[in-house]
């Protein structure tokens, strides 16, 4: 009797991308990341691509081979995203694209961009972008608004 043929994946890049992730997520896990930072009640993350904050697998640029994100620069957003065929690259690691100033453009844009990726990353890049450009439109109210001038007090001088 014939032996049944084993079944194959049916992307053997999209498989070795995974298995890589999960090696490196293991290591940044368990072992060392220069990045986490541990509070009482959960692990943080300082790098600047991470889309939550959170220290987990689902949202770490590291451990990820196919990431997005929405970065502030100067009071200008790029979506950055990162695929698994850039990796030999470390310096076009990350594709950015700029975001127009409008709210609207700059969601059909990502939703454009990140139309076939993980629903989770298509709702954390959403999210992201909400919550920079409302504290970009903070910011530009403050400068706006008038300030008094701050003055120094001398204390020594006020004594004598």
């Amino acid at each position: 009797t014939p032996q049944p043929r084993p079944r194959r994946a049916a992307n053997p890049a999209s498989l070795g991308a995974m298995i890589t992730d999960d090696v490196v997520w293991q290591v940044i896990n368990y072992n060392h990341c220069a990045f986490k930072a541990k509070t009482l009640t959960q692990t943080m993350c300082r790098n600047q691509y991470n889309i939550t904050g959170l220290c987990n697998k689902s949202s770490c640029p590291l451990a990820n081979s196919q990431y997005a994100t929405i970065l502030e620069e100067e009071g200008n957003l790029f979506l950055c995203m990162k695929t698994a065929e850039r990796a030999h690259s470390p310096k076009n690691l990350w594709e950015r694209i700029k975001l127009p100033k409008s709210y609207m453009a700059a969601l059909e844009l990502v939703d454009k961009n990140l139309e076939f990726w993980p629903k989770f990353i298509v709702h954390k890049c959403k999210q992201r972008l909400t919550k920079i450009t409302q504290y970009i439109i903070r910011m530009r109210r403050i400068r706006l608004k008038a300030q008094p001038k701050l003055e120094r007090i001398h204390s020594k001088r006020g004594e004598r």
